[in-house]
């Protein structure tokens, strides 16, 4: 939930940077762009003046250069009165159908203070005055951060619930592997506990299987403790993990064909201890066995190699078995992802979150290769 969440944060920071870049920015492009037009419309209007005034004999071929090439600028030009006289680059079909187009035209340019000029002669009292709009780029720029914005905000929400999608799709992935993997986990001892029943109403000997009753029960207490940990506040001890790990090996290997060996080997002896959970780290080696056990057949080998330094432990767990297909060797700590065609999908979820969120170490595969096995290595910290 607090990855989705800062996920969230950073995606809606990076559409407001954006936007707020792109509004400062077009705003400099538009002022520049802005100041351009005004030029350019100082010398349209000179040349215009400069053809007005012009005898036969002078040159104006410059200044009608300059005319002809002003196709962007929207002009109204009026007298002194403010009658209008002509205009230039406005829509004619409008100005046809619509009496009041001009007179509106005209009262924007005067709002927008673009208003250049020019007298007859030396008489004050006769002159024209030339009002300008802003050309369609200039427009199109001013209006182009709010069109940004809005795609920015489309696209964000987009993002966002395509987040809150996959992840309300991870949560029922993980909700469905947490149903399946307590059914796993209870499935064992439940089925024992039925078959130990069965037997005592056939008049078996009550006292050795009252002991073997005690042991399914006890186990069924330690799913409850372990299960009863995922999510809560984690109470640490100190740990041995040689001993631990043996204990779990023993476990499985009871359970295990008889024709799988599980072999542990360390190059040292001396104390391996770690602050955490047993439960829970005895959960992530079952699971990390139980992965093995399944990627073999009937017959195969499991070796588990511990070692150490001064700061951190780490344990290799290796098969012989099919290994795992490249094109899903980034996905199998997924919920809901498995190769088998029962699978609960769940477990090496579980154990990655109870060695990296729990515990602060690591949990990955080291190596793995098409029929020839996987090793994953667990590092834990001292």
């Amino acid at each position: 939930m607090q990855k989705v969440l800062t996920w969230k944060i950073l995606l809606v920071g990076l559409a407001i940077m954006i936007v707020v870049g792109t509004f400062f920015y077009t705003g400099y492009l538009a002022s520049k762009i802005s100041e351009r037009e005004k030029t350019m419309m100082a010398a349209w209007v000179t040349a215009q003046h400069t053809i007005a005034q012009a005898s036969a004999q002078d040159n104006i071929s410059l200044a009608s250069s300059i005319v002809a090439e002003q196709r962007s600028i929207p002009v109204i030009e009026t007298d002194e009165k403010d009658q209008i006289i002509s205009w230039l680059n406005l829509d004619s079909s409008k100005i046809a159908q619509d009496p009041g187009y001009l007179p509106e035209k005209l009262k924007q340019f005067k709002a927008n203070g673009n208003l250049i000029t020019t007298y007859f002669g030396t008489d004050a009292t006769r002159f024209n005055k030339y009002y300008f709009g802003e050309s369609a780029l200039l427009q199109q720029i001013r209006y182009f951060p709010l069109v940004q914005l809005l795609v920015v905000l489309l696209f964000t929400m987009m993002m966002l619930r395509y987040i809150n999608s996959r992840n309300r799709s991870e949560q029922d992935r993980l909700w469905a592997g947490l149903a399946k993997e307590t059914a796993h986990q209870l499935g064992t001892p439940v089925s024992a506990l039925e078959g130990w029943t069965a037997l005592l109403r056939e008049g078996a000997d009550q006292a050795e299987i009252s002991t073997e009753m005690e042991k399914d029960i006890h186990r069924l207490k330690i799913i409850t403790e372990r299960f009863s940990m995922i999510g809560g506040e984690l109470k640490k001890d100190t740990i041995e993990i040689l001993p631990l790990v043996k204990a779990v090996s023993e476990y499985m290997r009871k359970r295990a064909p008889k024709n799988i060996v599980i072999d542990i080997r360390t190059s040292s002896h001396a104390s391996m201890s770690i602050q955490g959970s047993s439960p829970l780290l005895e959960w992530v080696f079952e699971n990390l066995i139980k992965n093995s056990l399944d990627a073999m057949k009937e017959k195969g080998r499991i070796d588990i190699q511990i070692g150490h330094d001064e700061s951190q432990v780490w344990i290799d767990v290796r098969d012989d078995g099919k290994g795992i297909p490249a094109a899903i060797e980034h996905e199998i700590f997924n919920p809901g992802m498995s190769t088998k065609k029962r699978g609960w999908g769940l477990g090496l979820t579980l154990s990655k979150r109870i060695v990296e969120e729990y515990h602060g170490g690591k949990l990955f595969v080291k190596e793995t290769q098409l029929d020839n096995g996987t090793t994953f290595r667990v590092i834990l910290k001292k």
